[in-house]
């Protein structure tokens, strides 16, 4: 079959919607860029299309050759059979392409609709799918617009109080922590010379001190010289009979001898270690070591199973006591380290150097001891030599219906604890000396003391109500 072909000009009809489109189009160009980027790209198919569709390309007979470009299109479309780009024609009716085949995505005639290989799919006129498409491709425009301009105004409002927010509370920020440092150093520097004053005149006192004992027992010594000097004298050099009738000189002499009296140590001649005491500066200290980048954590502090009395049991990672009431207790084997009488038991850590920390979980437990002990601490018996803090050699925290005290040597101190803490740090500085008794969670100070320790310290506790257990190092 011939047909002659005239030049063709592929320009889409123009539908209402579609013109008015074109003016929204318009209108809206220059205040929505992505409107005339796609208007561009539209622009730019549209040109490729015409460069490919010469005016030889479809006329019939004796047109001009096509170009590479057209004839690879026209090939593709070709095997693809769908349509001819040459013809924009239905390969297979010869029709055009009017209608729109929504199960196979792709364009075909009428008859292809109606009678062809499409007649039991999805379709629609064309007209009908490019105005659909056209209106969902302007909504997604308008709502990229009015995305963007969401976007530029948070840009240009919410970010920029929120830079000026940052600024100024970086700049109060920085005011409240010099200033918090300013008093802290302030404090810290009073404090630093009152304490320097106080040591400065304790020594000089103990300087004073031990002055007039070296001015009084030189005198003392010198006066007993001269006494034993007299005596010898009288003793060498005296005839019998008047050595006879010199014995209540020499007696005499030798009561004022007598009553010089014998030297003796006192604390007065030793330096009051109170002169260097401050509730602030200990604060500071402790807090400083405790929640310092490299605070001090003592790991692997555990209950010697040697030491648990028969009144607890001891868990199976041996970081848990807990009291047993008398029916439900067990014999356990004699140790020679094991209390026998006290609901007692020692941790597995000797130190003697360093400083160490550890925390115990108390929980809800209503009577129960934690702190330190020499290893000589007496194990048997019902004495207070091993009950803790009722002698020289062990230094607990004690909490025993509702009350809190520090004991030791029998001696209690009643602690006021504001809150019931569940859990008790311990803090040891061996070269201080210090021992220290805190609430972890605050790190607000129970109590504290200053010992001179004689022998290596292990962990001590004791409980008699639930449990207690050793958290960490």
């Amino acid at each position: 079959m011939t047909e002659e072909f005239t030049t063709c000009d592929f320009i889409c009809p123009s539908s209402p919607e579609e013109t008015s489109l074109n003016l929204v189009n318009r209108e809206m160009a220059w205040e929505q860029p992505i409107f005339s980027v796609l208007a561009g790209g539209m622009k730019a198919q549209r040109q490729a299309g015409d460069i490919a569709m010469t005016p030889g390309t479809c006329s019939g007979g004796g047109g001009e050759a096509t170009s590479p470009t057209a004839s690879a299109a026209a090939t593709s479309d070709t095997e693809s059979g769908i349509f001819s780009v040459e013809s924009e024609l239905c390969v297979e009716h010869e029709s055009e392409l009017d209608w729109f085949c929504g199960t196979e995505q792709k364009l075909i005639c009428s008859l292809c609709a109606t009678a062809g290989p499409c007649r039991e799919h999805t379709v629609a006129p064309l007209v009908s799918r490019v105005t659909a498409v056209r209106n969902q491709l302007v909504d997604v425009c308008e709502k990229i617009q009015l995305q963007a301009l969401r976007i530029e105004k948070f840009i240009q409002q919410t970010l920029a109080a929120k830079e000026q927010k940052l600024q100024a509370a970086a700049s109060r920020a920085r005011e409240q922590v010099l200033a918090q440092v300013s008093v802290a150093r302030e404090a810290l520097e009073e404090e630093e010379q009152r304490l320097l004053e106080e040591v400065q005149r304790e020594e000089e006192r103990v300087e004073q001190c031990l002055l007039t004992q070296r001015a009084h027992w030189s005198q003392a010594m010198t006066s007993l010289s001269q006494t034993r000097s007299r005596l010898v004298h009288t003793l060498t050099h005296t005839a019998d009979a008047q050595l006879v009738n010199s014995v209540q000189e020499i007696s005499e002499r030798v009561e004022e001898a007598e009553g010089v009296g014998e030297p003796c140590d006192t604390d007065q001649l030793n330096l009051n270690p109170a002169c260097m005491d401050s509730k602030l500066l200990r604060g500071l200290w402790a807090t400083a070591l405790l929640l310092s980048p490299n605070a001090y954590k003592t790991p692997h502090i555990k209950f010697d199973e040697r030491t648990v009395s028969p009144l607890l049991s001891l868990s199976d990672d041996q970081r848990t006591l807990t009291f047993v009431q008398k029916k439900l207790r067990h014999p356990v084997p004699n140790e020679p380290a094991r209390f026998d009488a006290w609901p007692n038991a020692l941790g597995t850590l000797s130190m003697s150097s360093g400083t160490h920390s550890w925390v115990v979980g108390v929980g809800q437990s209503g009577a129960f001891k934690v702190g330190v002990c020499y290893t000589s601490l007496e194990r048997k018996g019902s004495g207070n030599e091993a009950r803790l803090g009722y002698n020289t050699q062990s230094w607990v925290l004690s909490h025993y219906d509702g009350d809190y005290s520090y004991c030791h040597a029998g001696k209690k101190v009643p602690l006021q604890v504001v809150k019931r803490p569940e859990r008790i740090g311990l803090l040891l500085d061996w070269p201080s000396q210090t021992l220290l008794f805190y609430e972890p969670d605050s790190c607000a100070v129970l109590f504290s003391i200053m010992q001179h320790f004689t022998a290596p310290l292990i962990p001590a506790c004791a409980v008699t109500d639930r449990s207690i257990t050793i958290l960490h190092g």
